[in-house]
Parts: structure tokens; C-alpha cells; sequence
């Protein structure tokens, strides 16, 4: 069903005006999300205190999803669905292991992150760019959408330990959020 679904979702390829947005959303995607966060830091409306509190705890989520992606990899190694025939790649090939996605990692910590502060409208903006990004890696070929579902799973249970351990209010968040 994975190798099914992968193959569909890539099949789409070949329209270049699609083909050229999907390569842009798949390159661009997560440096537009990382920008956004950053212009939270500068945010007028709402508490502003708050929402560089969920900033930083974005930021923390993106690196420990990463950190744990990489802990994955020396344990899983899958073959990119191109390597395997299954899909046209439309992007310059990879050098690593395809689950899980870094991609969809990083793009759904920083949007979970969000989420979990109750900030609704920023997460709904960040959580529709983010399935944009996961949906481009699939579109792509450069992965399978079971390595999505793994890397968002990677990137929500960052958001949940960061959420947990770096709570809004003490020391060190009044110190990072004070900050400029």
C-alpha cells in the first residue's frame, strides 16, 4: 500500500507548472517556515511574551526531531523510492537514508510546537505549509509516504518532549524570550 500510494502521488509528475511548484515548495518550504517563526520573535499582537515563548519551544522541537531523526538512521536503512524504481525524481538525488524525512520532521515540529501552545491561527498557517512540504517529498520522489508519516511522527513527539521540559515562565524562558 505504501509503494501504491507513493507511486500515485508521484505519477502526478510531469506538468511543469506543478512539477515547478512542488520543487519550490520541496526547497523553499522549510527555510518559509523557519522564516515565519523567526518573525515571531517581532510580533506586535497578542502576548507577545508567549509567542517567543512558543518561538523557542518551535526552535527546540525542530533541532530534537533532527537529533532523533539521526538516531534513527543508524538503525534504519531504506533505500530511496527512486533507488528502488518506484518513482521519477525531480530533484537532485540524496545522499542519506529516506526514512524517516527530515523535511516533514522539521516541518511539523515547528508546526506542533505552535499548536501546543494554543496559538490556533499560527499552527493552522504553519500545520497547511507544513503537509505542503510533506506532500512535495512524496510529489518529488524522493520519499515514501510512510517516511513522511515517520518524520511528522518524529517531529509531534519532539514538540510533546519540549512541551513537557521546557515550560513557559521559569529562568531560562524569561531569559531566552527577553531577549532583543
Amino acid at each position: 500500500m505504501d509503494a501504491e500510494l507513493t507511486s500515485w502521488i508521484n505519477a502526478a509528475a510531469g506538468n511543469p507548472t506543478l512539477d515547478s511548484v512542488m520543487i519550490a515548495v520541496t526547497q523553499f518550504g522549510v527555510p518559509l517556515i523557519v522564516l515565519i517563526v523567526a518573525l515571531h520573535w517581532w510580533a506586535r499582537n497578542g502576548d507577545r511574551s508567549h509567542v517567543r515563548h512558543a518561538a523557542v519551544a518551535a526552535g527546540l522541537s525542530f533541532l530534537l526531531g533532527l537529533a532523533i531523526n539521526q538516531l534513527v538512521l543508524l538503525f534504519v536503512h531504506r533505500a530511496r523510492p527512486y533507488d528502488a524504481g518506484l518513482t521519477h525524481l525531480l530533484i537532485s538525488p540524496s545522499g542519506d537514508w529516506s526514512f524517516p524525512s527530515d523535511h516533514a520532521t522539521a516541518s511539523m515540529a515547528v508546526a506542533a510546537a505552535f499548536a501546543m501552545q494554543r496559538l490556533p491561527r499560527r499552527s493552522l498557517v504553519l500545520f497547511v505549509l507544513a503537509i505542503f512540504v510533506c506532500l512535495s517529498r512524496v510529489y518529488v520522489g524522493t520519499h515514501y509516504v510512510s517516511d513522511i508519516v515517520g518524520g511528522a511522527l518524529t517531529g509531534i513527539i519532539a514538540a510533546m518532549i519540549v512541551r513537557f521540559s521546557y515550560r513557559e515562565g521559569t529562568k531560562l524562558d524569561r531569559f531566552a524570550t527577553s531577549i532583543l
